[in-house]
């Protein structure tokens, strides 16, 4: 029996990746409610980052369902909301 196909993420440059860490280090000290696009999922995930874990490499988000821990290499970009 086949595996069904699963697309892979795309790859990022390091300087992608570090310009995401910044804005991501950035949102963090200042406790601004950021919008992840996260590869892989349909909606955004909207909140503030509560931790950075280093160890484990994924974001805390503290968002209105509860925290969700996104793995930093599915980040795709970070903005902040408009509203």
């Amino acid at each position: 029996m086949a595996k069904a196909k699963v697309p892979k993420r795309p790859t990022r440059d390091e300087f992608v990746l570090e310009e995401i860490g910044n804005q991501l280090s950035e949102a963090f000290y200042e406790g601004s409610t950021i919008l992840l696009t996260v590869w892989g999922k349909e909606e955004s995930v909207r909140g503030i980052i509560k931790t950075m874990d280093s160890r484990t490499g994924r974001v805390h988000v503290e968002t209105s369902n509860g925290l969700d821990k996104v793995p930093f290499m599915d980040i795709m970009s970070v903005s902040y909301p408009r509203d």
